[in-house]
């Protein structure tokens, strides 16, 4: 019975250490999953300033979009209304081509398709030839008083017209400087994006990795709460039968002590007939002494002195039997106080593991819901992500349509407005040779 007793403890301290063996991993695993937690919102707060720094981007690209959109239209605006004034003077030009005479109507033709070239060297060009013209056409058919008053109203239009030309191509140089701080602005926007989409896709890996090792953590912990279940499950069973072996052992026990009352019992009867035969045996002795004669003694004494001996064997054997049955009932009572503490010890052990199990899965279902929420807010991400992305390639879109409409909007208006000043010169000339005629 001992060294199965023995053998029984030496599993149920294995079992304990294994038990104490799995909390300290279980409490590892919480810390390593609290840390993991604490860096998840670290990152999560980096990203979302990130995004708000996007948004805030987006906005003032939204305004300056916005603002370039006013401009394209104040631009057509204008050139709708350049174009309507051409086509005045169009009609005007074709009515007066109606009017004069062909070889007039030819010079008038060259003219405005050499004022229609939206440079400086052709307008002085048209300048010269206006002046030859009005030398020309005006001395054989004009006086000299006349031609004087006519060149300096010709000459102020001209120089309003190249003023004018200056004012459009300062405008235009502005317009390019616009659109060259717009697409540097605009490289350095998409670099911040690229930028912001690295970093997402390096949190996105992350958070890739992060995922596997928590489900391969809570793999492990479920198979490790299912040993503890399993384990929990053979502790019950042994603790059942301790139980059972303490009921057999306090069983044992009170037999034990209904032997031992009984010989001690024995003993104290033993102890009274020993008494009385060795006073009986002092009678006796005193008797022999008083009756002894030198021969020697005699057969009643060698009857007694043998039953004496007798007696005296029996006596000792039963002192010898009490003393090895006193020795056993001391280590049954030894053994069974050790057994009854090590019960208690082995149930106080046990709650306390049951106590930390459940708040170990507590503390499991805690992180799964923090991985849940922290998964949905991934998942928001990535769509304000792909919005703001979505709306960013819009952007770059509406842009890229603006540039090519200012780029060809700007030299077809200025070119207009040229045309439109010679055309203007042309019709003050035909209309002053109409009075004159």
């Amino acid at each position: 019975s001992d060294p199965e007793w023995e053998a029984k403890e030496e599993l149920r301290l294995r079992e304990l250490e294994e038990a104490r063996a799995r909390a300290a991993q279980m409490e590892k695993t919480m810390r390593w999953w609290s840390d993991c937690t604490a860096n998840w919102r670290e990152k999560w707060s980096k990203v979302r300033t990130e995004r708000n720094k996007a948004r805030e981007d987006v906005r003032l690209l939204r305004g300056r979009v916005d603002a370039a959109t006013k401009e394209a239209a104040a631009l057509k605006r204008d050139k709708q209304e350049l174009e309507a004034e051409v086509d005045q003077l169009r009609r005007e030009l074709d009515y007066l081509r109606i009017a004069d005479d062909p070889p007039s109507v030819d010079h008038e033709v060259q003219l405005s398709s050499t004022a229609s070239s939206a440079t400086h060297a052709e307008l002085e060009h048209l300048e010269k030839l206006l002046d030859a013209e009005a030398t020309n056409g005006l001395l054989s058919q004009r006086e000299p008083e006349q031609t004087d008053q006519r060149t300096p109203l010709l000459q102020l239009r001209l120089d309003e017209a190249a003023k004018l030309l200056l004012a459009e191509r300062q405008e235009k140089n502005q317009l390019a400087k616009m659109l060259e701080k717009q697409a540097t602005e605009l490289g350095q926007l998409k670099a911040k994006y690229d930028e912001l989409r690295k970093s997402r896709q390096d949190t996105l890996k992350e958070l890739s990795q992060v995922k596997a090792e928590h489900q391969d953590e809570l793999e492990c912990i479920r198979i490790d709460l299912e040993d503890e279940a399993s384990g929990r499950t053979c502790l019950d069973k042994r603790l059942t039968e301790l139980r059972a072996q303490l009921v057999q052992l306090q069983g044992e026990n009170a037999a034990e002590w209904g032997r031992r009352e009984r010989l001690e019992t024995e003993k104290l009867t033993l102890e009274r007939d020993n008494k009385n035969l060795r006073a009986s045996l002092q009678e006796l002795q005193e008797c022999l002494q008083r009756k002894a004669q030198p021969a020697g003694p005699t057969s009643d004494l060698r009857t007694v002195q043998a039953e004496l001996q007798h007696r005296t064997k029996e006596l000792l054997d039963l002192k010898h039997a009490h003393s090895k049955l006193k020795k056993v009932l001391q280590e049954k009572s030894t053994e069974l106080s050790h057994a009854l503490r090590r019960s208690d010890q082995y149930e106080m052990e046990v709650k306390k593991l049951r106590g930390r199990i459940e708040e170990l899965k507590k503390e499991l279902a805690t992180a799964e819901d923090e991985v849940d929420s922290a998964t949905n807010n991934i998942r928001k991400l990535q769509r304000c992500n792909d919005e703001l992305q979505e709306q960013v390639e819009t952007l770059q879109v509406q842009l890229e349509h603006l540039q090519t409409r200012l780029k060809n909007s700007v030299p077809h208006q200025l070119h207009s407005r040229l045309s439109s000043r010679g055309v203007q010169a042309v019709d003050l000339l035909s209309e002053d040779e109409a009075g004159d005629y």
